[in-house]
């Protein structure tokens, strides 16, 4: 007699963090792998904000937060909504988590019925699928192309709504195709969802600073769509901050109200150092984090001008995050080293077990002809990384 829960039972196992275990067990086996599955930058925590999280401990920061987070740190995002995005937020409407992913979570539970449909262009971030099946809705996969960057059209967006569709969710700059979304591409979506007023949309915005094109906007931006996004950030990416686990959302009162409830019930408030640290990060500038994104910058065109030099990898130009997201489906139905690649997921097992190179299936992200290939890594390792991936693939 299974004792698991049909909900468990039925959950897929997050891709990239299946991938990092099966690099991490080859390495145990003394395998030289060069990690490029998982979504982390590969910088230090900046100093200011470790110096932040110190005098915390030093100030006896140690007890239960609020459930929604510090009033400082809430009014530190509010600022930042303000300056960043122009976007004006109360404190009623910002709801901090343990991490952006918390975020998403607590919004598929509050809005989500038995049956609601989600639409998800596709390539979507991987746990989106499966936060939204997960609280009885229904993931409705829209797929794009690398022709079109990755992006939903106006027209594709009209074809997906249905009478039960209650949510669009979409990333950008996106993970895992690293597109970004611009104003008059948001505002044709917009213009789509003006004739559906039932509709509300998620904007996970976590990789809002890493943009490579400038000009980041945001859906809730319009005044007509503000009452209906729910705007989701963090410090993960951005900031070095991954471990940190530290997320919130700007969304209407309402929804802000039920997210804080819900929580309440499930983690309570998000770690107190974590929190305090994260007030000092949100109220420097953004350019005290530009080293960073000027490095991924470079490496960008390194990878892409290596990945251009592979026979059937067809690779567009990302304009934000780090990562790229090549087509590889014209290796699908060949046999390499005795091994048949019948799909994007056997050719990244092909790439861990014959050029020891971690990437990521597309198959998890909606998008199965695509494999993600991160490059928070250094110049050196993504430079060995792709000349294994070529000399395992034309061997």
């Amino acid at each position: 007699m299974n004792q698991l829960s049909d909900r468990v039972n039925n959950l897929s196992t997050s891709a990239t963090l299946a991938m990092a275990a099966k690099a991490r067990e080859l390495k145990a086996e003394g395998k030289d792998i060069i990690g490029l599955s998982l979504g982390e930058p590969d910088f230090n925590t900046p100093d200011f904000i470790k110096e932040a999280a110190i005098q915390a401990i030093n100030d006896n920061y140690n007890s239960y937060t609020p459930v929604d987070g510090y009033v400082e740190l809430k009014e530190a995002i509010i600022t930042k909504f303000k300056r960043d995005n122009g976007l004006n937020y109360t404190l009623p409407q910002i709801v901090v988590s343990t991490g952006a992913k918390q975020a998403l979570f607590n919004i598929a539970a509050v809005m989500l019925n038995k049956g609601d449909e989600v639409i998800l262009p596709c390539p979507y971030w991987v746990s989106y699928s499966d936060i939204v099946k997960l609280n009885d809705g229904i993931p409705v996969e829209v797929k794009t192309s690398i022709e079109n960057d990755f992006k939903i059209t106006a027209e594709q967006l009209e074809a997906a709504i249905t009478p039960k569709t209650k949510m669009l969710w979409y990333s950008s700059p996106c993970n895992p195709s690293g597109s970004v979304y611009s104003e008059e591409e948001l505002r044709a979506l917009a213009d789509v969802l003006q004739k559906h007023p039932h509709i509300y949309v998620v904007s996970d915005e976590i990789y809002e600073h890493i943009n490579f094109k400038g000009g980041h906007f945001s859906m809730a931006q319009f005044s007509d769509m503000y009452d209906r996004t729910i705007t989701v950030n963090g410090v993960s990416k951005a900031f070095a901050m991954t471990g940190w686990r530290i997320g919130y959302i700007g969304a209407p009162d309402f929804i802000a109200r039920a997210c804080n409830k819900i929580q309440g019930q499930v983690t309570s408030g998000a770690n107190c150092i974590a929190q305090r640290a994260v007030i000092t990060a949100l109220e420097a500038s953004p350019s005290k984090i530009q080293y960073m994104v000027d490095e991924f910058k470079e490496r960008r065109q390194l990878i892409l001008g290596l990945l251009n030099d592979i026979d059937g990898f067809k690779t567009n130009e990302p304009e934000g995050a780090f990562y790229v997201f090549p087509d590889v489906s014209s290796y699908f139905g060949k046999t390499i080293k005795g091994k048949t690649i019948n799909n994007a997921s056997d050719m990244a097992i092909f790439l861990l077990e014959e050029a020891l190179v971690a990437t990521v299936t597309g198959e998890a992200f909606g998008s199965p002809d695509c494999i993600r290939i991160s490059y928070a890594a250094s110049s050196n390792e993504i430079k060995e990384a792709i000349k294994r991936i070529k000399k395992a693939l034309t061997e």
